[in-house]
């Protein structure tokens, strides 16, 4: 079992909703009878979706639907990251820190998740945003960016800065909803400037590499 620990307040008890049961349902449908305890990570993400986190009597449902040992459950739980150990605000972001973003300017944005929301893994005292950091989220070209995770699914907001990840926030307070991808308005991952910014075949034909020689090459023999 991974160092991830559940949290120490519990609900008493833990119940999957009617549209969840729908989901639930669907995975259980994709395997054998014998074989249902491979809808475990599908069944506690849906409990995530749920609730917003999985908590202990989340896991013991699911380990009693799957026919599993409730520590199996748990371990599942506590190895794999994406699944939140205590209780997160109704949108939560997921601020990247690797190194691309922090380049770009990722503590900027930590600092402004700080200032209006309060500590990371805190929930906002209306309920709700929380913030946390994570690893890579795969949108480097487009750093720095956030991953905002809630019941309308998981969008990503790239080309941030304090400015606009700050009016994002506001934006989810005030119950609207912040249009996800690039903030800059750039499409994809083009270049910064639109798709024909990079007209000068130079900046891409290697012409403008210095030469270098090899070791141990010979140079070449003149023809006679």
């Amino acid at each position: 079992m991974s160092a991830r620990k559940i949290a120490l307040d519990q609900p008493e008890s833990f119940s999957f909703s009617k549209e969840s049961e729908k989901e639930i349902k669907f995975w259980l449908n994709k395997y054998p009878e014998a074989k249902k305890a491979s809808a475990v990570i599908p069944m506690l993400w849906i409990a995530q979706k749920q609730e917003g986190w999985v908590s202990e009597p989340a896991m013991r449902e699911i380990a009693d639907r799957l026919d599993m040992p409730k520590i199996r459950v748990m371990e599942v739980a506590t190895f794999y990251t994406m699944f939140n150990l205590e209780p997160a605000g109704e949108h939560l972001i997921q601020l990247c820190g690797t190194t691309p973003c922090w380049l770009r300017g990722a503590e900027d944005l930590k600092k402004v998740c700080a200032e209006k929301i309060g500590p990371r893994g805190q929930v906002s005292a209306d309920g709700k945003l929380s913030w946390m950091e994570v690893e890579c989220l795969g949108a480097c070209a487009n750093a720095p960016m956030v991953q905002i995770a809630n019941k309308a699914g998981d969008h990503y907001y790239e080309d941030l800065t304090a400015e606009t990840m700050g009016r994002i926030i506001d934006d989810l307070v005030a119950g609207k909803t912040p249009k996800p991808g690039s903030q800059t308005g750039r499409s994809c991952s083009e270049a910064e400037g639109g798709s024909m910014a990079l007209t000068d075949g130079a900046l891409y034909d290697g012409s403008l590499a210095k030469k270098v020689k090899l070791p141990n090459t010979s140079p070449k023999k003149e023809k006679a």
